[in-house]
């Protein structure tokens, strides 16, 4: 039997269309990621029995980016990036192991049919899907077709079983148009955020934006926000001038008539009309009409309109009511939200949907009554040619939806209903009126068929008092004459709705995308949402569009993004080549670029305006270790430090606080070490500055974190080495005899961690605990007297900066190289095999202590403990302890350098030429970097 695999967008859509097609009988599993499930069930295809597969993807299954060295701001001139750079296709969330997941439900399949959304994004992620299952399905036996494509609207029993007896093949042009508008967003945007962020981050401290970004949709949507900003300031009110009549219709009624002139903006012509007419004492009728009209009912929904009214009368922004519509459609309430048609096919089902809505507690009279009088054709609106509107599916009541995704599904019904209903009628009358030699006229409305806004009252004709029965020559006695006075007042701030029919208007961005831009500029603290979803720019905001117009105004107007964007929609219909459009648009922008980055003063000058210096901004926290001055904490997005005195920056772990550690420095630089804080009882550690912006050794990612301990293991490390282990970690001290040297019992042993100095258990066996990042990643049961081997294997391996040493009052004594450390024979020939050597005694006369045990089977002699290696030059001597036998060891070694000299040679080679010792207060650390690292923790009142 042939195998069907069917792959949906959403894990919730596979198990809506399996469920469907299989008429529920069907069995599920999840799938290796855990995320997307599997349903099976048997059925025919193309006339012969086979069994389906259906499961999903979530989203994208891969995304473009940049290969290698080009991702790193600091290693590559933004300018390459429009063409040197390559791009790659990589997996867009490497965590779902999408890729392997779609070849294993692939392999061994005879068909595919993609049941992805019906939009180009949707088309993209077909051949995304593809590129992963062909390789591993059966191959076609001749020209036979194995790969179709599903296309559908809606979540329903008859949208589902109709798309699969129509399949079709997947629109390889609509693929490509969005595999363009990916690499121009992704060149274009990040070629010049890269620049414009280094460039005033750098120079600026309170810009309170972690990412100064740029992008062909989203800046001229900033334009629009901006553009109106700049208008509301500009504008200079005038003062004018009304005439108000009110004329008394009987004892208890009056009308207010309006001046036919309307205003003028003299106040003595005002005062003019005012004193021709005040001594009048009846108004004479001049004209009467009435005259029927109709309010039309709305067009068909499209996305546009919903994310519309979402946000000015729902109050949900665009982004989220996106959310929730796509949420609703994947629950099978609505058909397919992102839509740009407003007109519905002559085929589709009104009757059909609306009878689902007969029972509805809030409309079923208003439906009844359509169903029984004939539904009104819908009016004819805009037909795209990609999905039908906005409709209802199924009836849904309030409590089983609740919440915003109930407000959202009762506007998307009672609009449906109302494009079916009957056009709102009413009589409008008009009355003109003679007072002196000046006109007024008075205008009211009444009510003959409510029609649509039955169903949307928010869209009814106000009520009006009904204007009095007259004739021309009639009069009526003036109540009241008098002169207002009123001043012309500034547009306000656009609204999303109002920014949303701009970007429509002018092409800028999708459907689908443009809910993105708007909810970009607002997360990149462009603008600020206020009350009624007004947008209002930000400093940062308008000096950037402020900034573009002084230097190229095409980069934030909207005429060059909407020609791109219908070059773009030209690949889609297969009329214009996807290189020619990608070149053309790309040399366009690249020579825009190098402009903008040779009249970048132009917008400096705008910043320096607005914005503070780095130097005059923050406040002091921790000192440099260069110039010993204080370095200032800027808080503002992104925080940093910043040495005014050696200009330069230093960034900081975000979304958290930063303060002083303890006024400790690190031995390698000598800067102060800061504690980040993810809040009161969130994680914390502390770092270096210096270090997280400069990692000191190699294959070190800068701002790594405890994660990329693990990675930094030597190769020839034992099996346990980086694993969490209990007392059988390490060579063994466990399965000792514990025949330790009997003067090391019941003295006060103690032992730190070797990056925060945290103090550990005085015990025969100390816990050894390794930090990074304030996380543990290993612990250690060793013996006090021990020494611990593999994970310590090289300097990436135990000096993990960018986190902080131990410090003591005076300075780490760092010896240089060549440095000799005289140590018993076990200590520098670790035992691989995991197990202590059974300790044997010493005959030798030669022996420092002769009848000791020694467990490394060696003993430490009189030449270990006052020779010297050969060729180990001479210096002042220091004294320090064998961890084994608490022998008196000679360390000779050069003249000692200071940390920061190390730490220079430890960046230039990355590693050192031989074993180093930290000597700290109750602790001693020997290190080697090439063949025997361990750690050993010493006794307490002999390690100096």
């Amino acid at each position: 039997m042939k195998t069907v695999l069917m792959v949906a967008e959403k894990p919730s859509l596979a198990q809506s269309i399996a469920k469907i097609l299989s008429r529920g009988s069907m069995s599920s599993h999840k799938g290796l990621n855990g995320t997307c499930s599997v349903h099976e069930y048997t059925g025919t295809f193309a006339g012969q029995p086979v069994r389906f597969k259906m499961t999903s993807v979530c989203g994208h299954v891969m995304t473009l980016d940049f290969l290698g060295k080009y991702n790193k701001w600091d290693k590559v001139d933004p300018a390459e990036l429009f063409s040197q750079a390559p791009t790659e296709k990589k997996e867009a969330n490497p965590k779902l192991n999408m890729v392997k997941f779609l070849q294993v439900e692939g392999k061994g399949c005879d068909y595919i049919v993609l049941w992805l959304d019906c939009d180009k994004e949707g088309e993209n992620i077909c051949f995304e899907v593809l590129d992963a299952v062909l390789p591993v399905m059966n191959p076609a036996h001749g020209s036979e077709k194995t790969v179709f494509r599903a296309r559908f609207s809606s979540i329903t029993d008859t949208d589902i079983c109709n798309a699969m007896a129509h399949l079709g093949e997947p629109d390889h042009n609509e693929a490509l148009s969005v595999d363009a508008r990916q690499e121009l967003d992704l060149r274009i945007g990040c070629a010049f955020t890269r620049f414009q962020t280094k460039y005033f981050q750098g120079k600026y401290g309170d810009l309170d934006s972690s990412l100064i970004s740029f992008g062909p949709c989203q800046t001229p949507t900033l334009g629009f926000c901006v553009e109106r900003h700049d208008k509301i300031q500009s504008f200079k009110p005038e003062t004018y001038w009304v005439l108000q009549a009110k004329v008394n219709t009987d004892k208890d009624r009056s009308l207010l008539l309006d001046w036919d002139r309307v205003r003028v903006f003299d106040r003595e012509i005002a005062q003019m009309f005012l004193n021709m007419t005040k001594m009048e004492k009846e108004a004479q009728v001049e004209a009467t009409s009435k005259k029927e009209k109709a309010k039309q009912r709305p067009l068909a929904l499209n996305t546009v309109e919903m994310l519309r009214v979402a946000s000015s009368s729902l109050g949900m922004g665009p982004q989220h009511a996106m959310q929730t519509a796509e949420r609703l459609y994947t629950q099978g309430y609505i058909s397919y939200p992102r839509t740009e048609t407003t007109h519905y096919p002559e085929n589709f089902d009104l009757k059909g949907l609306l009878r689902q809505q007969a029972n509805h507690p809030y409309w079923a009279d208003t439906v009844k009554q359509l169903l029984s009088e004939g539904i009104n054709r819908p009016r004819k609106g805009h037909d795209a040619g990609d999905h039908p509107p906005i409709t209802p599916m199924r009836s849904a009541t309030e409590a089983e939806l609740g919440g915003e995704a109930w407000w959202l599904y009762e506007y998307i019904t009672r609009h449906f209903i109302a494009t079916v209903s009957y056009d709102c009628k009413y009589l409008q009358s008009t009355i003109s009126f003679r007072i002196g030699p000046e006109h007024f006229t008075c205008t009211g409305k009444t009510v003959i068929s409510p029609g649509f806004t039955e169903i949307m009252p928010w869209q009814s004709i106000p009520l009006e008092e009904s204007l009095p029965t007259c004739q021309r020559g009639d009069t009526f006695p003036v109540g009241e004459m008098k002169m207002l006075e009123k001043q012309t007042s500034p547009p306000d701030y656009l609204t999303e709705a109002e920014l949303i029919t701009l970007m429509e208007k002018h092409g800028i961005g999708t459907d689908a995308s443009i809910p993105v831009h708007i909810n970009n500029i607002c997360q990149r603290n462009y603008v600020v949402v206020e009350s009624g979803r007004r947008l209002k720019p930000t400093n940062l905001g308008i000096v950037l569009v402020h900034g573009y117009y002084k230097i190229d105004a095409e980069l934030v107007l909207p005429t060059i993004r909407s020609a791109v964007e219908k070059q773009l929609n030209l690949i889609a219909q297969g009329k214009a080549d996807y290189r020619q459009v990608l070149g053309h648009t790309l040399d366009v922008f690249k020579r825009k670029f190098h402009y903008f980055v040779d009249s970048i003063a132009g917008m400096d000058e705008l910043m320096e305006v607005s914005f503070s210096p780095l130097a005059a901004t923050g406040k002091p926290l921790s000192r440099c270790g260069k110039c010993h001055r204080f370095m200032k904490y800027i808080q503002a997005k992104p925080s940093r430090l910043h040495c005014s005195h050696c200009d330069e920056t230093y960034t900081l772990p975000q979304n958290g606080t930063i303060k002083l550690y303890k006024e400790l420095r690190c031995p390698l630089d000598d800067f102060e070490l800061v504690l980040w804080s993810s809040g009161s009882r969130g994680k914390s550690y502390p770092l270096c500055p210096y270090c997280y912006n400069h990692p000191p050794f190699r294959d070190m990612k800068k701002g790594a974190g405890g994660a990329e301990a693990r990675s930094l293991l030597p190769p020839h490390a034992p099996q346990w080495a980086g694993e969490a282990a209990g007392p059988r970690a390490g060579p063994g001290p466990a399965a000792c005899r514990e025949a330790q040297c009997q003067a090391a019992e019941g003295q006060d042993v103690s032992a730190g961690c070797l990056l925060c100095m945290m103090a550990l258990p005085s015990s025969p066996w100390l816990q050894v605990v390794v930090l990074w990042a304030m996380e543990i990643i290993k612990t250690y049961f060793v013996s006090s007297r021990a020494s611990i081997w593999g994970p310590f294997a090289g300097v990436r391996g135990l000096l993990c900066p960018p986190h902080p040493f131990p410090h003591c009052t005076s300075r780490p004594y760092l010896p240089t190289s060549p440095f000799i450390l005289h140590t018993p024979k076990c200590l520098l020939s670790p035992h691989p095999s995991g197990a202590c050597r059974e300790p044997t005694k010493c005959e030798s006369g030669s022996c420092v202590t002769p009848g000791t045990k020694c467990e490394s089977g060696s003993c430490v002699t009189q030449a270990d403990v006052t020779g010297g290696r050969p060729g180990g030059g001479s210096g002042a001597e220091r004294s320090a302890f064998c961890p084994q036998c608490s022998l008196q060891l000679t360390i000779q070694g050069q003249t000692p350098h200071s940390p920061l000299s190390v730490s220079e040679q430890v960046r230039a080679t990355g590693s050192l030429p031989g074993p180093v010792l930290i000597v700290v207060p109750r602790q001693a650390l020997i290190v080697s970097y090439r063949d025997s690292p361990y750690l050993t923790a010493g006794s307490s009142t002999r390690v100096p």
